[in-house]
C-alpha cells in the first residue's frame, strides 16, 4: 500500500512575511522527497480549486454577514479537500497550503467574534478528525505586520482592518499554537530572511 503523503500550511497574520517564503519552501521539499517519486502540490485558501477561486473573489471583496463568511470559507474548504488536498495525499504526493482551517479560526473567530463552538461544528463536519500534519506559523507584532501592509498593493477587506482585529487574530493564532505544540512550529518573522530560511531548513531536516 502506498504510504500517505504529507499535509503542511503557513499561517500567519496578513504582513507576517509567509508568502515570502512559500515557494522557496516549496523547491526544498521537492528537493528533499525527489528521490521516492513524489511531488510536492502547492495551493491556497480560500481557493485551490476553480470553485473555491470564485468564492476567494467574493470573500476577499464583498460585505457579508459573519456566519454568511465562515460558511463560504468552509464550503470552498470542502471542494478543496475533495478535489486536491485528499487525492494528492492519497498518492503520497506531499501538499503546501497557503492557509487552510487556523485561519477560520482566526480571523472569522479571533478577529470577528464567531464564537469558538460554531467554527468547531463546521470543522467536525468538513473534515472530521483531519488536520495538518504540520503548520508552520510565522509570528510578528500587529505593528510591524500594519507597516508591511501598508508598503504592499491595494488591500482586500481583510488587509483592510484594523490594529486591534490583527491583534486578536494574532492571539488566536498563538492561542491554537499553544493547545497543539506537536502540530506547530513558530517562526519569528521579525528575523532577517536568511535567518528565517536556516529556521526552515531545520524544520524541512526533521520531516
Amino acid at each position: 500500500m502506498m504510504a500517505r503523503g504529507t499535509f503542511i500550511t503557513f499561517e500567519g497574520i496578513d504582513g507576517a512575511g509567509k508568502t515570502t517564503h512559500l515557494d522557496w519552501f516549496r523547491q526544498q521539499l521537492e528537493e528533499k522527497i525527489a528521490p521516492g517519486g513524489h511531488h510536492v502540490v502547492m495551493t491556497r485558501e480560500p481557493g485551490g480549486t476553480a470553485l473555491g477561486e470564485t468564492l476567494r473573489g467574493i470573500l476577499l471583496n464583498q460585505p457579508m454577514d459573519l456566519e454568511t463568511e465562515a460558511l463560504l470559507m468552509f464550503a470552498a474548504r470542502r471542494e478543496h479537500l475533495a478535489q486536491v488536498i485528499e487525492p494528492a495525499l492519497a498518492r503520497g504526493d506531499w501538499v503546501l497550503s497557503d492557509r487552510f482551517s487556523d485561519a477560520t479560526f482566526a480571523y472569522q473567530g479571533g478577529g470577528r467574534g464567531l464564537p469558538r463552538d460554531k467554527l468547531e461544528a463546521l470543522e467536525r463536519w468538513v473534515q472530521g478528525g483531519f488536520h495538518p500534519d504540520l503548520t508552520v506559523l510565522f509570528d510578528v507584532p500587529t505593528e510591524t505586520a500594519s507597516d508591511r501592509r501598508s508598503a504592499a498593493r491595494a488591500p482586500d477587506k481583510f488587509e483592510s482592518e484594523s490594529d486591534a482585529f490583527f491583534e486578536r487574530t494574532r492571539a488566536e493564532y498563538l492561542r491554537r499554537a499553544a493547545e497543539s505544540p506537536e502540530r506547530f512550529v513558530i517562526v519569528d518573522s521579525t528575523r532577517p530572511i536568511d535567518a528565517i530560511r536556516e529556521r526552515l531548513k531545520d524544520v524541512i531536516a526533521g520531516l
